[in-house]
C-alpha cells in the first residue's frame, strides 16, 4: 500500500512538472495578434471601430466576423513561422454585400503576407475606397510575441506599414 501511494505521489509530480514544462513551451511559441477593424466612409470619417488582442500559436487561426445591414464579413488570419525563423500571415476573408441594384453579391480573398514580428499589415475585405460613396472596412494587423507581452519595454519600438489589398 506505502509504495503504491509513493508511486502515485511520484507520478503526480512528473506530470505537474512535466505540464509546467509543456505550458512554458506554448507561452515560447505563442503570438499575440492585434486586430484594429473600422469602417470608413468616403470622406475618411471613421463611423465604427474595434480593437482586439488575441492569443494563438502558429498554425492556429484567429477568426473575426463583422456584421453589418447589407454586409458580413468573415475573416481568418492564420499566422506560420517559417524554417528560418521569419513570420508569414494567411488571411482569408469571404464577404458577402447585399444591394437593391445587384443583389447578394459574394466574394472570397486569400493571401500569404511575409511580415516581422511588429509590422503592421493592412486588410481590405471590400476592396480599397472608392469614389462610389461606399464605406471601407479596414483591419489593421501586427504579430508580436507572446512573451514580449509580460517582459518590460526598453524602448518604443518602430513600426514598419505594409499595405495589402
Amino acid at each position: 500500500m506505502g509504495t503504491a501511494l509513493l508511486l502515485l505521489a511520484t507520478a503526480m509530480t512528473w506530470a505537474q512538472e512535466n505540464g509546467e514544462e509543456i505550458i512554458s513551451a506554448l507561452k515560447d511559441r505563442a503570438i499575440v495578434l492585434d486586430i484594429v477593424a473600422r469602417v470608413v466612409e468616403r470622406d475618411k470619417e471613421e463611423i465604427w471601430n474595434s480593437v482586439s488582442k488575441r492569443v494563438t500559436i502558429p498554425g492556429r487561426a484567429v477568426s473575426l466576423k463583422l456584421v453589418g445591414s447589407n454586409v458580413i464579413v468573415s475573416a481568418q488570419f492564420t499566422p506560420y513561422t517559417r524554417e528560418d525563423g521569419k513570420q508569414v500571415l494567411v488571411a482569408q476573408g469571404q464577404v458577402w454585400t447585399t444591394s437593391k441594384e445587384e443583389g447578394m453579391r459574394y466574394h472570397t480573398t486569400m493571401q500569404t503576407i511575409p511580415l516581422d514580428f511588429g509590422e503592421r499589415v493592412y486588410f481590405f475585405p471590400l476592396g480599397p475606397l472608392k469614389s462610389d460613396g461606399r464605406a471601407r472596412i479596414e483591419i489593421q494587423l501586427e504579430l508580436r510575441p507572446y512573451r514580449a507581452e509580460a517582459a518590460p519595454e526598453t524602448g518604443p519600438a518602430e513600426k514598419k506599414d505594409t499595405a495589402s489589398e
